[in-house]
């Protein structure tokens, strides 16, 4: 009876211990040790959230606005219009069909599609400083007593392309592309075979300011302030300067000296001489 009776305890003692580790390992409830945030890590949650936010949507639109608009404008730059206009005159136009002859186009709607129709105006103009008058509309006239440059080729921007509603080539032809029309128009002073119909240097330098300058700053400095708020970015302190403690232990056999052995050996022998063991 009583090896029964304990082996009754010894299993209800086991049966304990067993539902203890069960209800250990068992997920606690989620609202039982709810830790609540102080305002210190709200705000730095937010601040987070908002930093990164900000540097990714930067940093992502530079691969959409550096093709599109920056690159075209620092090539604009680049050829050294003139400010003041001066008046061209339409030659010939030419409407070609095919990839090969279409290698570039005076306007298309779109910069990234093939050409397979395209439109070739070429223009002569006035290499020298006039100045047109305001509110004139005849300028056959005007062309008449000065000189005209060699042919050269009318582009709508410097890349020949863009996108409706700021290019529209359907009235850009239509309007530029008659024979012996005259209007103002820009030439580059390091190729004179470029010309555009517009032209401002205050508004490409905007352009690069608003759609590079500003995305990549924003970038920077949210990058930056995210370091600092999760990255250690302080200056360790240089501990080189500190003298080295010297050692307090005292020094193996395997350190001494050849001749400090040689004196400790030189001590022993008299001894070891003078005593005899008995026979």
């Amino acid at each position: 009876m009583r090896s029964g009776s304990s082996e009754l305890l010894l299993e209800q003692q086991q049966q304990e211990l067993r539902l203890r580790k069960i209800r250990e390992l068992a997920p606690k409830k989620k609202n039982g040790n709810r830790r609540f945030r102080s305002w210190r890590e709200r705000a730095r949650f937010y601040g987070t959230s908002t930093l990164a936010f900000f540097s990714v949507t930067a940093g992502a639109s530079l691969l959409f606005l550096v093709p599109l608009y920056v690159d075209p404008a620092i090539s604009t730059l680049s050829h050294d219009f003139i400010e003041h206009p001066t008046l061209c005159t339409t030659t010939r136009r030419e409407d070609l069909v095919g990839i090969f002859n279409c290698s570039w186009s005076s306007c298309r709607e779109g910069c990234t599609s093939d050409l397979y129709r395209c439109v070739h105006i070429y223009v002569t103009f006035i290499e020298q400083n006039i100045t047109i008058p305001e509110n004139m509309t005849d300028y056959s006239n005007y062309t008449a007593d000065w000189e005209q440059s060699n042919e050269a080729t009318l582009l709508v921007n410097i890349k020949g392309c863009g996108y409706p509603p700021t290019v529209t080539c359907k009235n850009f032809n239509m309007y530029y592309g008659v024979e012996g029309a005259i209007y103002p128009c820009f030439y580059s002073r390091k190729n004179k075979t470029v010309v555009l119909t517009s032209y401002n240097h205050d508004d490409q330098e905007a352009v690069i300011i608003h759609f590079f300058v500003v995305p990549f700053v924003i970038t920077v400095i949210s990058s930056i302030a995210l370091c600092i708020m999760h990255c250690d970015c302080r200056c360790k302190k240089d501990r080189s300067h500190r003298r080295n403690r010297p050692q307090c232990r005292r020094p193996r056999i395997e350190n001494l000296s050849d001749t400090s052995i040689s004196t400790r050996v030189d001590m022993l022998t008299p001894a070891i001489e003078v005593y005899k063991p008995p026979l």
